[in-house]
């Protein structure tokens, strides 16, 4: 009779963590958390069907390897160095303090140092995928604020590397005093990363080449299996994790010619294993231990909740960026993710953390993950509130001087945001001799414009000061170009309450944004992906031989359609 338990175990995992995560997205929330209940739902402390803790965790650990692989892979550090002097200073402070915090309250509850300290480190680390998916949620993606908080999170990701190499010369395996095993698995940290980027640089673009140019998909995806899982479990030769292994395999073929095409190829592995990684951490999920201790639960709740989103928008908040950039900072870092997840279970592993310590981790993640979307909708009340406390949040908002451009007195037109979208419209208005000026957030982009000769009024486009300096008032039109939506909404009330007759030509993120940017006065609205639709249609047919201008004709009535149809779909 063959044994079939394994692929149940998987199929009923997968299953369960399908249904949980559509769930979980049906209400707003990050597919994780119906991830980790889906894990709960087959672990021991629930009744009815239980899954093999040992087999899920050994396909967890595949999960691992293809997360921090391609972490490596897309690790980009001119994301990093764009915002560096924020990013990187920052990102070291608040996991100092933030670690310091998480370590103080362990000894606070009798936890062993050991065991602290991974606590500490493990509170201070924040989830990327969470924060992209809120910056997403929220029309942030793009801004300066999302530049500087994706940043400081890839400077976390360096320093959880470090910690994940240095992490199995503290445990009990470890040999000599601690002071010579971290010196050990530093050097060994440092010859096995130089061994692996030599390597990559070698040997790696002529093997995925020769595969490449076989032409043969399996074979393509066989070899970058192979190259992740190779490097990551040889890491354990040098006595280090498979997470750092895997990442340094990630960041090795990132160098290679080959490395887009492996990007797209490693998607659905990493995304079918990373889920098997949550649901084994959901089968951890243990309510009790949050009953027999309540108070360290409720102390490391509080920590990830609201210290560490004071800890990380003060250290901000000292540098010269804008103020709501230290709130989306703050917003950004009040939760945990994969990362934490990945230290815990190595620290458990290594007999560095307890199980119980590290199943009030997971349930504090896991809240932290359901009440991110909360933090990023009080942004504007907290905004409003300092903004009441006029020194300190003049010392939180300043960027330095701000430049005074030559602002023209009337029949100009007003472009707030000078990204991609902007830019083009600016370029056109310059070609036509057409004075305009540009409302921009980025103080760095609002300097360089003006010493090329655009004025450029550096400030939110939201407040009436922004725009009555703009003399808004006399302007002949007003150009709202930023992807954040909730800057768009309130520009645009804020524009018509200044100037009741100009026309106003708003970009929108979705159809869903069109009738309620028309109630606050938008006379067009565009949405960039309807538009890119219309014109990929209208080019479509030009090339399949129809007139250029009858063309021309079906797409102009199609979008009159489509933006009436989302109109009325949207009522007010």
């Amino acid at each position: 009779m063959q044994d079939f338990s394994l692929i149940t175990a998987i199929a009923i995992a997968l299953g369960l963590a399908t249904a949980g995560g559509f769930l979980a997205r049906a209400v707003h929330l990050s597919p994780v958390i119906g991830y980790l209940l889906a894990g709960f739902l087959i672990s021991p402390v629930t009744p009815g069907y239980r899954a093999d803790p040992a087999a899920i965790q050994q396909l967890a650990n595949i999960g691992v390897i293809f997360l921090m692989f391609g972490v490596g892979l897309h690790f980009n550090l001119r994301d990093l160095l764009a915002v560096r002097t924020i990013a990187i200073p920052g990102a070291i402070v608040q996991v100092i303090a933030a670690s310091s915090v998480g370590t103080g309250i362990g000894l606070a509850f009798g936890l062993p140092l050991r065991d602290s300290l991974v606590l500490g480190l493990a509170i201070s680390i924040a989830s990327t995928i969470i924060l992209i998916r809120s910056l997403e949620d929220r029309g942030l993606l793009g801004t300066i604020h999302a530049r500087v908080v994706i940043g400081w999170l890839i400077a976390q990701d360096i320093i959880t590397v470090v910690v994940l190499a240095i992490m199995p010369s503290l445990g009990d395996h470890a040999e000599g005093p601690p002071w010579q095993s971290l010196a050990l698995a530093l050097a060994r940290g440092a010859l096995f990363v130089a061994l692996m980027l030599l390597i990559g640089a070698r040997l790696l673009p002529r093997i995925l080449s020769l595969v490449a140019r076989t032409g043969s998909r399996e074979l393509f995806v066989l070899a970058f299996v192979a190259t992740a899982l190779g490097i990551a479990t040889s890491a354990a030769a040098f006595g280090l994790s498979i997470a750092l292994g895997a990442f340094i395999a990630g960041v090795a073929v990132s160098e290679t010619e080959t490395s887009h095409q492996v990007a797209a190829d490693v998607v659905p592995l990493r995304d079918a294993f990373a889920v098997l990684f949550f649901v084994s951490v959901g089968m951890l999920l243990d309510p009790d231990a949050a009953r027999a201790n309540p108070g360290l639960f409720l102390a490391i709740l509080a920590a990830v909740l609201f210290v560490n989103a004071a800890i990380a928008f003060a250290v901000a908040a000292v540098f010269p960026f804008p103020g709501r950039t230290a709130l989306v900072v703050g917003a950004g870092l009040a939760q945990l993710g994969e990362f934490t997840f990945i230290v815990g279970s190595e620290g458990m592993r290594e007999g560095l953390m307890s199980e119980q310590t590290y199943a009030i981790v997971l349930l504090v993640a896991a809240i932290s993950i359901i009440l991110n979307p909360v933090a990023f909708s009080t942004l504007g009340t907290l905004e409003r509130i300092l903004r009441q406390l006029g020194p300190i949040w003049r010392f939180v908002d300043r960027q330095g001087e701000i430049p005074e451009p030559q602002v023209p007195r009337s029949g100009h037109v007003v472009i707030i945001g000078y990204g991609r979208v902007g830019e083009l419209t600016g370029h056109a208005l310059g070609q036509l001799e057409i004075p305009f000026v540009v409302v921009e957030v980025n103080l760095d982009r609002a300097r360089a414009l003006n010493a090329a000769g655009i004025p450029a009024i550096w400030g939110d486009a939201g407040t009436r000061e922004v725009l009555e300096r703009c003399l808004i008032q006399h302007a002949r039109a007003v150009c709202i170009t930023v992807p954040d939506e909730s800057t768009a909404f309130v520009a645009t009330a804020t524009a018509r309450s200044l100037n009741p007759a100009v026309p106003i030509l708003v970009r929108a993120r979705t159809g869903g944004e069109i009738p309620l940017l028309r109630e606050l006065g938008a006379n067009e609205v565009v949405v960039p992906e309807y538009e890119g639709g219309l014109e990929i249609m209208r080019q479509a047919l030009v090339a399949l031989g129809f007139d250029p201008q009858e063309a021309l004709h079906l797409s102009n009535a199609v979008r009159d359609i489509h933006y009436q149809a989302e109109a009325f779909d949207h009522p007010i």
